[in-house]
């Protein structure tokens, strides 16, 4: 550690000027470390907003294009993929989510033909598909993993067939990771990137996220035997490793701000890529109290970000993300 005492060192020399700011700042944010989650509905028409979610909409095919025109012009590398399922279309099983013709793999087909650079994260989970709202099959009011795994699998390589560039299963049953890693290459798609949600926490913060695929109502019960208890620390570690060593490329922390301890361990003791979701709660109560006056809107979506970035984050999903990329390049 560099010390130095007063007056022979003044550490406000090197915050007098903005190019000296820049010069020595030791956290970068630029567009690259961007990811924006969209929602996308049945239907056409003008998109319609999620009410817990001041600013974010769910947007039809017919609209999606002319909706991701910004992001891709302003170079954000990679949209997430969230499906609004129609209630009649849920079940039990989450049958629609092996189906081709799926909202996610229509919205695939059509952004990989209009953006071939731009990339596509897929979100593998059965909670968009079943009337029960949970991420995986139930057996007794109980989430049977390997039941749950199989399906995972098929849903995976259902994605990445329509143009998914980057399967991302959000569920947290255990052995997923592996079984869709060997799913996928027996398929002949060495190419597909996992995202996993390595450590998915048990959180406060998803109900506006819920609430968008209208997953919320129907939820029997929690999601406490799976997601993580946001008491723990050192398991986020473990499964980290074991989604790794099951063949994940990239990992990520979810919920993001309440957990970014969890995103710097993460981060110094495994060095690979790792992701942070700014979720639906931390993004409703920010832009709450933006629109009234509290935090200022512009400095408070970047120092957020920037936050992240901080602590290790080598990107960050974030409903901010078309917002800050202007920011950035203004």
């Amino acid at each position: 550690m560099i010390t130095g005492s007063f007056p022979t060192t003044r550490l406000r020399r090197n915050r007098l000027d903005p190019w000296t700011r820049r010069m020595v700042a030791e956290t970068t944010l630029s567009v690259d470390n961007l990811i924006w989650p969209i929602f996308v509905r049945a239907g056409e028409g003008e998109p319609t907003p999620v009410a817990t979610m001041p600013g974010v909409v769910r947007v039809g095919l017919d609209r999606l294009a002319r909706h991701v025109e910004d992001a891709a012009r302003l170079g954000i590398p990679a949209i997430a993929l969230f499906p609004a399922t129609p209630a009649d279309l849920k079940t039990a099983e989450g049958t629609e989510a092996l189906n081709p013709e799926n909202l996610i793999c229509q919205a695939a087909r059509l952004l990989k033909a209009e953006f071939p650079d731009l990339g596509l994260i897929g979100d593998v989970a059965l909670d968009p598909y079943t009337d029960h709202g949970h991420d995986g099959v139930l057996r007794n009011g109980y989430v049977a993993n390997d039941e749950s795994v199989e399906i995972l699998e098929r849903q995976a390589v259902n994605q990445a067939q329509a143009g998914i560039d980057i399967i991302a299963p959000s569920d947290m049953m255990d052995g997923r990771i592996g079984s869709i890693r060997t799913a996928l290459d027996a398929e002949g798609l060495i190419h597909t990137r996992i995202m996993s949600y390595a450590a998915k926490y048990a959180s406060a913060f998803y109900g506006p996220f819920r609430e968008a695929l209208g997953s919320n109502a129907a939820l029997k019960g929690d999601k406490k035997t799976y997601q993580m208890n946001p008491a723990n620390s050192d398991e986020a570690l473990r499964e980290v490793a074991m989604d790794l060593d099951e063949g994940a490329d990239m990992v990520m922390v979810k919920p993001g701000m309440p957990y970014l301890d969890i995103v710097r361990r993460v981060h110094e003791t495994f060095h690979v890529p790792t992701f942070a979701y700014q979720v639906s709660g931390e993004y409703a109560m920010l832009a709450s109290a933006m629109n009234l006056g509290l935090i200022d809107r512009e400095r408070g979506i970047l120092e957020t970000l920037m936050g992240f970035r901080r602590a290790g984050a080598s990107g960050v999903l974030t409903y901010f993300a078309v917002e800050a990329a202007r920011l950035l390049r203004a």
